[in-house]
């Protein structure tokens, strides 16, 4: 399996949407490298888009965020079902924190809480709350309306980060979660002052990350642990339960490798150029199953890290010593990969209506081209068969449209109507 993973490319407005943006050399520059790379390589399996997205969650900038990952991903082979996307701090529209004191008000709300178990308590209730959960969300609002056809949309309470599910191959799963580290970004800005180490919170619902058998976990998340609130609690939950770790924010590029799991800190496609250490780079990972010598299962990884240069400029390899491939090998106590003439065929499927049951069945590529198709039709067409289908309930109306619509997907999942969906859009995209 063959995974990208770009992080922290910061489309600006207005100037993204322009031919005079002086970053899209090195963007065009990053499609050019890894569309030869994966002439060798490999098509890509998932695009994995580790937050920062836009420069400062503007719509805008998502529409020129979307051309440019569309672009990338075609030109790696890569479905477009398979982008995969989290927010990170510029993803929050800060000027939305300033001029709305519910958001403020919330936030503080858990700032102000003493303890971790407080902490955790409070954002819960006002996560759950009517007013103050869709008020937490909003400066999220047009990161939101971009991540829907991607299925990675946070709506309060009960979706504050994703979960999804690729075959690996052997019976075995790949399980990405994408974490949301967004949720306390800006509660500085009315004074003035950005996000700081330790201002921001991930709670323990997202770290559940449970290890079940046969299935490899790796988690996105935007901000390293040292950025959090609680962040000797996340690297805990993390080191211990995932396989694979994907960071972003910090703009340094790297590998750490621990015999129980292996940690990408991601380059910025577009770091700050006036930055001391200003180095744009993007990572191409490789994944695959084998044994120790002892026999047990492990994960074998073969990275490649890549950074710019100029004269002549392009994307390099860093090296592992005088290698360009940065290899490491991880330890799985619950995974036991078979021969596939021991995978045992799929069952007559039987839907879990729970909410991680419909979580899995909505990750599916099947049911995620439904939610991008669905996505790409014209607003009176999404409604019109929402209608049809009965999919929004009377009292979301008012919902944010993200929110409204990312219900409807997950409604038609637990419904069975994924087939009677399928047929309204193919009817709307033939017109």
């Amino acid at each position: 399996m063959l995974l990208l993973h770009v992080s922290d490319i910061h489309f600006r407005h207005p100037i993204c949407n322009t031919d005079r943006d002086p970053d899209r050399p090195f963007r065009t520059r990053l499609i050019q490298d890894a569309r030869e790379r994966v002439k060798t390589l490999g098509s890509v399996d998932a695009l994995l888009v580790g937050g920062d997205i836009a420069f400062a969650g503007k719509p805008e900038e998502y529409e020129a965020a979307l051309k440019w990952l569309y672009e990338l991903a075609d030109a790696c082979g890569c479905d477009r079902t398979r982008i995969f996307v989290i927010p990170g701090n510029h993803d929050v529209d800060r000027d939305v924190i300033r001029k709305d004191l519910s958001v403020q008000n919330a936030q503080r709300a858990v700032v102000n809480a003493k303890s971790a178990d407080d902490k955790e308590w409070q954002l819960q209730r006002q996560l759950q709350h009517a007013e103050t959960g869709p008020a937490l969300l909003r400066p999220i609002a047009a990161y939101n309306e971009f991540a829907l056809r991607f299925s990675g949309a946070i709506f309060a309470p009960e979706r504050m980060f994703w979960k999804s599910d690729l075959p690996f191959g052997d019976g075995v799963t790949l399980r990405i979660y994408g974490l949301n580290s967004t949720i306390l970004s800006g509660w500085r800005t009315p004074e003035g002052e950005n996000d700081v180490e330790k201002d921001l919170y991930v709670e323990p619902q997202q770290t559940a990350l449970d290890p079940v058998d046969d299935v490899v976990n790796l988690v996105m998340c935007h901000h390293p642990p040292d950025w959090l609130i609680d962040g000797d609690r996340v690297a805990d939950d993390v080191n211990g339960r995932c396989s694979i770790h994907l960071f972003g924010h910090k703009h340094r590029q790297r590998i750490v490798r621990d015999p129980k799991y292996v940690t990408f800190y991601a380059g910025a496609v577009n770091p700050e150029r006036q930055a001391k250490d200003w180095r744009p780079g993007y990572n191409i990972i490789g994944l695959s199953l084998g044994k120790n010598k002892a026999g047990q299962p492990q994960l074998e990884v073969a990275a490649h890290l890549l950074e710019w240069q100029t004269s002549p400029e392009g994307f390099k390899p860093i090296k592992d010593d005088d290698c360009d491939i940065h290899h490491a090998d991880v330890r799985l106590r619950n995974v036991n990969p078979r021969p596939p003439a021991m995978v045992a065929a799929p069952a007559t499927p039987v839907v879990d209506r729970s909410p991680d049951g419909m979580e899995a069945v909505m990750s599916e590529d099947r049911a995620r081209s439904i939610v991008l198709r669905f996505w790409n039709l014209d607003m009176s067409d999404r409604r019109e068969i929402s209608r049809k289908l009965k999919l929004i309930e009377p009292d979301e109306a008012n919902l944010p449209l993200a929110e409204r619509f990312g219900r409807a997907l997950l409604r038609a999942g637990e419904r069975r109507q994924l087939d009677e969906l399928d047929r309204e859009i193919a009817k709307r995209e033939k017109r």
